[in-house]
């Protein structure tokens, strides 16, 4: 008898850069393999997400834009689909707002930058903090995910 696997899932990763500057600053802090590893772990569904790196400028058009928020965000989570088969989103994250939170939580800029694509793939696959219930929900995740990768716990006590 032949048994029939499951195929692994084909999910698309474009990661894209506001300028070539940003893209060199990206790639110091983690590969492109380590940040689509990264994505992998945390979706496990077909589709395409988009992960785009951008400046302060674009942050804080884009958060102006889509969310009436006159300041440059960490991270910016746009889902499109989502089924329990496919998911198509693009997430933006904005490097200088996460270098300075990175120094100011005392965290390397690599844990951070991991803990905010795992926050804004879990946002595309419909979570959220909303409430105490739904936060709690979500940070148990990301903090499963994290100590998984080998990072610290993003929420405890500095």
């Amino acid at each position: 008898m032949i048994s029939k696997q499951s195929s692994p899932s084909k999910l698309e990763i474009d990661i894209q850069f506001a300028s070539a500057a940003i893209e060199e600053k990206v790639f110091a802090i983690a590969s492109q393999a380590v940040i689509k590893k990264w994505v992998k772990a945390v979706v496990g569904l077909n589709g395409l997400i988009t992960l785009r790196f951008v400046n302060s400028a674009e942050g804080k058009k884009l958060n102006f834009a889509f969310r009436n928020k006159d300041y440059a965000t960490n991270v910016l989570t746009f889902p499109y689909e989502l089924s329990n088969k496919t998911l198509t989103a693009d997430i933006i994250f904005c490097l200088p707002v996460i270098q300075k939170e990175a120094a100011e939580q005392n965290k390397t800029v690599k844990a951070h930058l991991a803990h905010l694509i795992i926050h804004g793939c879990l946002h595309a696959q419909g979570l959220d903090h909303e409430s105490d219930q739904e936060a709690k929900k979500m940070e148990v995740k990301e903090i499963a995910l994290l100590t998984s990768m080998g990072f610290a716990n993003p929420y405890a006590p500095i």
